[in-house]
């Protein structure tokens, strides 16, 4: 594999009237594509991880919503949109921390509503356009993203991440990895230490797996050596990613964030926490009530 077929890589697709998503937990030892038939098939593969990753949630939340407007009543708009509410609703009950899946729900809802005087037999085509204009903005956010990163690299620094925050958990670069894949277009070198990222090793399933391939310097490491490696191998910085931000600026992120935090402290390392706008919840404003 390549660095561009990691970027072709898509971890939600629609193609000719398909959702297509990519199964992260067959990774690294399989690269399998699922197609999506129904929303409880999209229900089951955001609860159960088969996408992961706040942007791509949103996104397959999106497309989700498709499959749901293709199977709703289309007697009258009030039928229409009860069966749409309740699919929305379903689908909202996949997983609770990721605010991304709230705000790609609420988004094609209120585009429903701004909508609802056309056509019922209309609005799936009207949701499916909504849809691949969230994929697109999420690609161009990464790349932002990345960009903003890279201002904060120099060539032959040291990074160490946390948990997978690249291609696979967005459309594509990813948030916190954007800048290291940016740095790599500009035939930089950054090394990366991965942690592992315990219960579900989505650092040494995916994150290695898609950072070897791209042709990144990373070396993987267990969880408790990352202070370590701190201490004895000239960590530059730490980027890691967020499943939500407050709107005072505190986030929430996997397990094992917070002792990454508390070690980068001791030992004088920046530490960023990088995500897309809409990761940030504006209706909650302490972090010490997000869910985790």
């Amino acid at each position: 594999m390549s660095f561009d077929k990691i970027m072709d890589l898509q971890t939600v697709r629609y193609e000719d009237g398909e959702l297509i998503i990519l199964d992260t937990t067959k990774l690294p030892t399989h690269l399998d594509y699922v197609k999506m038939e129904t929303v409880e098939d999209c229900y089951d593969a955001i609860k159960t991880l088969k996408v992961r990753g706040a942007p791509a949630i949103g996104v397959a939340a999106a497309y989700s919503l498709v499959l749901a407007a293709r199977a709703a009543r289309k007697s009258s708009f009030e039928d229409f949109y009860a069966d749409f509410k309740k699919a929305k609703d379903y689908l909202a009950a996949s997983r609770p921390t990721a605010v991304n899946l709230f705000w790609a729900l609420d988004r094609v809802d209120n585009k429903i509503l701004a909508n609802k005087e056309k056509p019922v037999t209309e609005l799936e085509g009207i949701i499916l356009k909504e849809a691949d204009l969230i994929k697109q903005e999420d690609i161009a956010m990464c790349r932002q993203i990345g960009e903003h990163g890279l201002s904060l690299l120099k060539d032959g620094m040291t990074i160490l991440t946390h948990c997978n925050t690249g291609v696979l958990a967005a459309s594509r670069y990813g948030t916190a990895i954007a800048p290291v894949y940016l740095a790599l277009e500009q035939g930089m070198h950054i090394k990366v230490y991965a942690d592992e990222t315990r219960p579900l090793l989505q650092g040494a399933r995916l994150t290695a797996y898609e950072l070897f391939y791209a042709g990144a310097d990373v070396t993987l490491i267990c969880d408790n050596m990352a202070a370590a490696v701190m201490k004895d191998k000239g960590v530059d910085a730490i980027f890691i990613g967020c499943d939500r931000i407050a709107a005072n600026g505190d986030f929430a992120n996997k397990i094992g964030t917070y002792s990454l935090a508390v070690l980068a402290k001791h030992h004088g390392i920046p530490f960023y926490s990088v995500g897309p706008t809409s990761t940030i919840d504006m209706d909650i404003a302490d972090g010490s009530c997000i869910p985790i």
